[in-house]
């Protein structure tokens, strides 16, 4: 087989990162191009607590980029770009020397407590929907700097540029200050329908409309690294390429649909994000009630989601068991799971008492206790009831997007790491009463990698990308399993409190 080209991907969430390179190559025998994906470093990403804040280490990240190029040439392998996704939302600020100002706050800080509501009076609610297109979550950008401007930031007052967080990292590498629109869009500061920054809305809050730079598409080369990097590397010069930096963007690039009808996705990890990609945002009175978000996606899309709590509950359960010297992996804990009573109790994800780290187990139980059900008390009860309720979840979430876009969906295309949960994705057929097609599970990193390749000029556009991913990684369905307890156990679901 002959490569084509090779590029690196940084892909990073919100409790690590990895780097994986992607070596693009004819095919072989069945005359079609394939992506070869091998990780080549991996790094654990855990916020710092600092006098009452919660902050990102960002220089640490940064080496461990610098750490992952090197490992790339020193084994063998001859990246020609790079591509940076990450998680939403967060930034940091440069003085107009270019220095950084602090560390970057960490979404889950509690400095935005208490702003959505305030903005929403001061704002209104319907205003803020429908120029922004987004959730109302507490960590949204507009919230953080709203927060920063009332604590009368000496940060904010000093700031040049404001950088999302791949574009700060990409900036330490190349020097080039550029902001990238998928990630821009995930800030309530940008206006899907005008495609402008809301500078208005900046002027009347008080945060400084010049930190915003003119957003770049997805698929941009922007620069290289900077000669100092590579000398202390010892690495030639790789292009830098805006993909889609929003992690969830680039995950939903490497659904392997064909183009032909709509489709509906679930970026499944942290975060389950469940969606569907659309020409343009859909922000009416019923999406803002329904809490849909409209993001930027690749090829000049847009995402109509849903943000749901995610594998973080499980997650987090998961830790305290591990302080607890179970010992117990994942894989362990699905056994379990599968090993449970079904539909013993339930749990709305997206309750708020869910949403902070620290006492997972104690607030499923209290909530179950609060519900008058029967509360859970081993790892396999505890493990069902979120496994079950986030099924539900997705089922209530799909249903509800249907109704806004008029579309059904024949199924639902899940993707990211999450999926090697095959129990969630099982019941999750079974509760949609729909096919899942579970795969890949390098979704962001792949979907990174399938921007570069369309900048190097190996892909067409979106659509050649995604039949790239369709012949190079396998795709299990998972068919779902007659049962009339899924229909009334879902009326119970939606009967709970959020």
């Amino acid at each position: 087989m002959t490569k084509l080209a090779t590029v690196l991907a940084f892909d990073l969430g919100a409790s690590s990162g990895r780097a994986l390179v992607g070596e693009l190559v004819d095919g072989g025998a069945d005359g079609h191009k394939k992506l070869q994906v091998t990780e080549i470093h991996r790094f654990p990403n855990e916020p710092i607590a600092v006098h009452g804040h919660l902050h990102w280490d960002i220089l640490r990240l940064l080496q461990e980029l610098k750490t992952a190029i090197r490992h790339a040439f020193q084994e063998g392998y001859a990246p020609q770009a790079f591509g940076i996704d990450t998680w939403g939302v967060d930034f940091g600020l440069l003085d107009e020397s270019g220095e950084l100002l602090g560390n970057p706050y960490h979404y889950r800080d509690s400095q935005t407590e208490g702003i959505v509501e305030e903005l929403s009076a001061l704002i209104g609610k319907d205003r803020l929907y429908e120029q922004g297109g987004l959730q109302f979550m507490s960590f949204n950008t507009i919230n953080q700097l709203y927060a920063m401007k009332k604590a009368n930031s000496p940060k904010l007052a000093a700031a040049s540029t404001l950088l999302l967080t791949p574009d700060l990292l990409a900036y330490f590498l190349t020097g080039e200050k550029v902001c990238e629109f998928t990630m821009a869009t995930t800030t309530q500061l940008y206006q899907p329908k005008e495609q402008r920054w809301n500078t208005e809305l900046m002027d009347e809050l008080g945060i400084p409309s010049g930190l915003f730079r003119e957003p770049i598409h997805p698929g941009t080369a922007f620069g290289t690294l900077l000669p100092e990097v590579c000398e202390e590397l010892d690495v030639p010069a790789m292009t830098a390429v805006a993909v889609g930096t929003h992690d969830t963007e680039s995950a939903v690039a490497a659904v392997p649909a064909d183009g032909e009808s709509p489709f509906a996705y679930l970026v499944c990890g942290t975060w389950s994000l469940l969606g569907t990609e659309l020409a343009r945002p859909i922000v009416t009175a019923e999406a803002q009630a329904l809490d849909f978000s409209n993001e930027g996606g690749v090829g000049g899309t847009y995402q109509l989601l849903k943000n749901i709590m995610g594998l973080w509950i499980l997650q987090e359960c998961k830790r305290e068991w591990d302080e607890q010297g179970l010992g117990l992996s994942f894989a362990d804990i699905v056994v379990q799971a599968e090993k449970a009573e079904p539909f013993r109790s339930l749990i709305h994800p997206d309750d708020a008492s869910f949403y902070a780290p620290s006492g997972m187990v104690g607030r499923i139980q209290a909530y179950c206790r609060q519900t008058s059900q029967p509360v859970p008390q081993t790892v396999g009860e505890i493990a069902r009831c979120i496994v079950e309720s986030l099924a539900l979840r997705y089922r209530q979430a799909l249903e509800q997007m249907e109704r806004l876009t008029g579309d059904n969906f024949g199924g639902l295309y899940m993707v990211g790491g999450g999926i090697q949960n095959k129990l969630l994705c099982q019941l999750t057929a079974n509760a949609l009463g729909r096919p899942v097609w579970a795969g890949p599970v390098e979704a962001s990193a792949i979907g990174n990698m399938l921007m570069q390749l369309v900048a190097l000029g190996q892909c067409a556009n979106l659509r050649e990308a995604r039949q790239l991913v369709a012949a190079s990684f396998p795709i299990e369905e998972f068919a779902p399993e007659p049962s009339e307890s899924w229909h009334s156990v879902y009326e119970t679901f939606d009967s709970l409190k959020y």
